[in-house]
């Protein structure tokens, strides 16, 4: 009885050790996939992060010219923003993601869109930190068709002579669509669509 005993021990052992490291094998397996997970949620909140502070500036710096069409291309095409400025929005959206940019950091698209890719670290501590990559696209949402004003028949007397006549105020500026829905921009109180509508932003797969 007791020789069987001691015949068990050894394979108890040898049961518990095995149990022990497939746990530890689990274990290891199951923070490595949580690092790389925590790696490109990071990735794809930095990226979305510039791609939205770029859109904001777009927004703005649209508004500056709003009664110059001339100087709307920029605007139109989703490229008249600061990159740099944009970046910075992308390291603080890593940080607060237990990350930094590391490798190429951020940088603009190199395939012919507007957007931003972005390289992160982890930095929550981990012996094998993870790297992980994301990019974020801007897709303009507007077309511009400069078009004349319309204007209604006038009632009124005859116009005086030109040295008296008063300056012409001029008219809404036509031609803007935003998602296929019109915009007119009225001189007396400019207003542009919201961020969101001006343009898209999406993680690229």
């Amino acid at each position: 009885m007791r020789r069987d005993e001691g015949q068990a021990f050894p394979i108890y052992v040898a049961v518990v050790a095995g149990l022990l490291f497939l746990a530890f094998a689990y274990f290891a397996v199951g923070q490595a996939a949580f690092t790389r997970n925590s790696a490109q949620t990071a990735a794809d909140a930095a990226a979305l992060a510039a791609a939205q502070d770029a859109r904001e500036q777009l927004r703005d710096g649209w508004l500056e010219v709003i009664l110059t069409p001339d100087q709307w291309a920029g605007f139109l095409d989703g490229e008249a923003y600061v990159g740099l400025l944009a970046c910075d929005s992308a390291a603080d959206f890593a940080s607060r993601n237990s990350a930094a940019l590391a490798g190429p950091g951020c940088e603009p698209l190199s395939s012919g869109d507007n957007g931003f890719r972005v390289t992160v670290r982890t930095t929550g501590g981990e012996s094998n930190p993870a790297m992980a990559s994301a990019e974020a696209v801007i897709e303009p949402r507007c077309i511009f068709v400069e078009q004349e004003p319309t204007s209604e028949p006038s009632t009124s007397p005859p116009s005086p002579s030109p040295s008296d006549e008063p300056e012409e105020e001029p008219g809404p500026i036509l031609g803007l669509s935003c998602g296929g829905e019109p915009w007119e921009i009225d001189p007396d109180d400019a207003r542009l669509p919201s961020a969101s509508e001006l343009f898209t932003i999406r993680l690229s797969e």
